[in-house]
């Protein structure tokens, strides 16, 4: 396989680069993946293991991430939009599968909402579609915790936040996730220049989540027992995307992208590649009918580009 390549690229004056490792036998469109709000270009090795084979894989240090440059707490997004659709212009391709968890999911969501002509296919997992006042109330005390240099407190409320600690659900790897989640977001507290802005931006743009998606094949995933956004919820959300599909992976929650990492890839794998989806065994049931009732289309075009041969950015 090709060596990776790594490519700068600026969005107004703010820096950021993307990560393409190159398959010259691809058999479907670039996957370009996102995280989670503070999740760079190189946290996605359960990716690279199962989608690199099969696809040019794309991962990206956006503005306000990673090494990108600091992204203000009130940016409403735009410019995370206008970066993304530079990485495909600068692919030379005209569509890519996008696949976004968490934060990831919400910026994938509404770049497919922008341009759906360059989405092939969408996936989406532990999408927060719908988060309750409660929960914004704990983000606002997070960062009241982190603005006054408390990184431990802030820490353990923050890791407690994201994983089921009910004894009685299973979730796999749950002392081992929850561990490391503490531990990452202890070191961010104290080293990430990225974390204050990213809970402002947050907490100053909600998640507004609507007007539904057409055009665009789109699978959306849960966790069995995520506590961020029940299952049931994002099951709701999916049924306003046109043609979307809705799976639960067992045992675990919203850290399901950890828990059962393998599992998310090869799930991310079947839908990228045109497979079936079932059977699956750490699924809790078949996959969700399609839902062919589309929301309110969106403001741009909703039909999808015809698929052409997939090139290679040059190094």
């Amino acid at each position: 396989m090709p060596e990776e390549i790594i490519r700068p690229l600026t969005v107004g004056d703010l820096r950021y680069a993307y990560r393409v490792m190159p398959q010259p036998d691809a058999v479907t469109e670039p996957v370009v993946v996102f995280g989670g709000a503070l999740q760079g270009m190189f946290g996605w090795p359960q990716m690279e293991d199962r989608l690199a084979p099969v696809a040019d894989l794309v991962t990206a240090d956006l503005p306000g991430m990673g090494t990108g440059s600091l992204c203000p707490a009130d940016e409403n997004g735009e410019v995370l939009h206008t970066a993304v659709a530079r990485i495909v212009e600068d692919l030379g391709v005209p569509r890519v599968n996008l696949f976004g968890y968490s934060y990831g999911a919400v910026l994938a969501f509404r770049q497919a909402q922008r341009y759906p002509q360059s989405v092939a296919r969408l996936v989406l997992g532990g999408m927060p579609c719908a988060l309750t006042e409660d929960q914004y109330s704990g983000l606002r005390r997070a960062a009241d915790i982190l603005a006054a240099g408390r990184a431990e407190e802030f820490a353990a409320l923050a890791a407690d936040s994201m994983i089921c600690l009910d004894e009685e659900r299973a979730v796999r790897h749950r002392h081992l996730v929850h561990r490391y989640v503490r531990r990452s977001l202890l070191h961010a507290a104290r080293h990430s220049p990225h974390m204050a802005n990213a809970l402002g931006r947050t907490l100053t743009n909600r998640l507004g989540l609507d007007h539904g998606l057409t055009g665009v094949p789109t699978l959306a995933f849960a966790g069995e027992h995520d506590t961020v956004v029940p299952p049931a919820t994002q099951r709701a959300f999916a049924a306003t995307i046109e043609g979307s599909r809705f799976a639960t992976i067992a045992e675990s929650d919203h850290w399901v992208i950890m828990e059962r990492a393998e599992d998310v890839a090869d799930l991310t794998l079947r839908f990228f590649t045109d497979q079936p989806l079932h059977p699956a065994s750490y699924l809790t049931s078949p996959p969700s009918e399609r839902h062919d009732r589309p929301g309110p289309a969106p403001a741009a075009g909703t039909v999808p580009a015809p698929r052409r041969p997939v090139s290679r950015p040059s190094p």
